[in-house]
């Protein structure tokens, strides 16, 4: 028997599941104490922490440092070590495993390692303390979860994402449920109100299960939010008919929470897989045109009809590029479940931070934009963050929705080039952005063009810079007033005259001619798209 608060390894990778985590090396006949999980700091010393799951992330299976981690992990006691080959050989690994004592591990390549921290964390809390004394089903069966629930805590249960998502909910009969709770199982999504938003902020501000007085039309209920780590992953709610649950059912609840995230992580790994399949399905269809006789019927597309492309954008700056990075995924999935509802089965993924939908032909010639608007504007309501989102040209068939998908891309370009930096919520087709999309193209081109020379737009800003003159806003401001010396000056606030001085001493140190049409307009986009160009 192994002491109260440790788990046993085997009993750890029975919850996850092999998809998760595979043995490399022979499982000992006896069990294997684990009690918490740590990952590997390449640049620091490995602390020496007994009976603990060491994350190689990292370390090159292949790498001499892999089998030097392997034998300084046995000596320290360590349970076992994780490691990802990423397809490279793993035998001579699995030998010095084999060798020092030590268990070894792969993980899925696909999993982040942070997923995988967190849901090993989530099995080591709920395995021996809850699973085994509960009976509460296997990973995969939340239904069952719900029912399980039910019964200990007393009261009808609902599973929730953190988007308000259903995901399941108990049947068990003779539990009352209310109005509120009936029309979120029909639509699996809880109804909007104020009511709701401010128990969820409730439960995501707590560690513990929170009560809650009926609302209006209502039943009193409990909830808790599911956790992993410090994320709130979704939350369970049990209703209390009769104002009767006591201590032991809010205790319940929150000892269910543990094993609960571990089947929202499991679930979360299955939609990251279905996710990255179709971000597959769309790179290779836009690498390949000539793929969609295959690819169509896996997205589940007509290849002949016509198509858009809308492409959806957290806008955030370097500070907030963390945040932006997680609500990308957070809108992937808000993306993905609004196109599933109008459309049915779909293209929608998540490539490289922009959600790109696939968007059939709608009934009316402003149907994409209207949807495409709704889906930001509700995306940035619960995101709070900003949103932009593109819509390319309609196209006739996926053979040709590369095209529909640059234009898409050069929107967003164009969206965020606008000055006064991102706003709460920006949509535009690549019709109404036209001519900031075309700019946007032409930057690319001139960043792609080695031959082209580069050194006047750079040199008069680098002029400006260390002599403190002010040449390249002058010039700018001069060309974009279309070559009228007096609307250039009263836009800089400055006379006539030193706008003339200021030209005149620009071309004599740049060797440009302002008279030639040709060299005004070469200058006039270099110095307009310095900062895309990174010049």
């Amino acid at each position: 028997m192994l002491d109260t608060g440790v788990s046993d390894l085997g009993q750890v990778l029975d919850a996850l599941g092999p998809s998760l985590l595979r043995p490399l090396t022979v499982m000992p006949e006896g069990p294997v104490p684990v009690s918490g999980v740590l990952i590997f700091e390449r640049r620091g010393p490995l602390s020496p922490v007994r009976d603990t799951i060491l994350l190689a992330v990292g370390v090159g299976t292949a790498e001499a440092q892999a089998r030097e981690l392997v034998g300084a992990a046995a000596r320290a006691g360590y349970a076992c070590l994780v490691v990802k080959s990423f397809g490279e050989p793993v035998a001579e690994l699995v030998e010095a495993a084999r060798r020092s004592g030590i268990v070894l591990l792969a993980a899925d390549e696909a999993v982040a390692w942070h997923h995988l921290d967190a849901m090993i964390s989530s099995a080591l809390a709920s395995t021996v303390r809850f699973a085994h004394a509960t009976g509460v089903p296997a990973l995969g069966d939340l239904f069952a979860v719900a029912n399980a629930i039910a019964a200990m805590a007393g009261g009808a249960t609902v599973i929730e994402d953190r988007n308000r998502r259903i995901l399941a909910y108990s049947t068990l009969p003779g539990q009352a449920i209310d109005e509120g709770r009936r029309q979120g199982i029909l639509g699996l999504q809880v109804p909007d109100g104020p009511d709701y938003d401010a128990q969820y902020r409730a439960i995501a501000q707590v560690v513990r299960t929170c009560r809650f007085p009926a609302i209006p039309g209502g039943l009193p209920r409990l909830g808790v939010a599911v956790r992993a780590g410090s994320e709130v992953l979704g939350s369970i709610w049990v209703v209390d008919a009769g104002d009767s649950l006591d201590s032991a059912a809010e205790q319940a609840l929150s000892d269910v929470a543990d094993i609960v995230s571990l089947h929202l992580l499991a679930a979360r790994t299955a939609v990251d897989a279905v996710r990255r399949r179709r971000a597959d399905l769309l790179r290779r269809l836009l690498a390949d045109p000539s793929s969609v006789t295959a690819v169509a019927p896996q997205l589940g597309l007509d290849p002949n009809l016509p198509v858009a492309v809308a492409a959806f954008a957290v806008a955030a700056d370097e500070a907030e590029e963390a945040l932006a990075a997680h609500a990308a995924t957070r809108l992937a999935d808000l993306v993905s479940l609004h196109c599933e509802a109008h459309y049915g089965r779909h293209g929608c993924a998540l490539i490289d931070g922009t959600v790109y939908a696939l968007l059939p032909s709608g009934p009316s010639p402003t149907a994409h934009r209207e949807l495409v608007a709704d889906i930001a504007r509700r995306a940035h309501g619960a995101l709070r963050v900003p949103v932009q989102a593109g819509i390319g040209s309609l196209v006739e068939g996926l053979r040709s929705v590369a095209g529909s998908f640059g234009g898409a891309d050069l929107v967003l370009r164009a969206l965020a080039d606008r000055p006064g930096g991102p706003r709460a919520c920006q949509v535009a087709t690549i019709e109404e952005v036209w001519a900031g999309a075309t700019l946007s193209a032409l930057a690319q081109i001139l960043a792609a063009h080695e031959a082209l020379p580069r050194a006047l737009g750079p040199a008069v800003r680098a002029h400006d810079l260390e002599h403190g003159t002010t040449y390249a806003s002058t010039i700018l401001a001069y060309l974009d007033a279309n070559s009228d010396i007096a609307a250039a000056s009263q836009r800089l606030s400055v006379h006539p005259n030193t706008i003339r001085y200021r030209l005149a001493r620009a071309e004599e140190i740049f060797g440009f001619d302002l008279a030639n049409p040709d060299e005004r307009l070469v200058l006039w986009l270099r110095l307009r798209l310095g900062d895309q160009l990174g010049w």
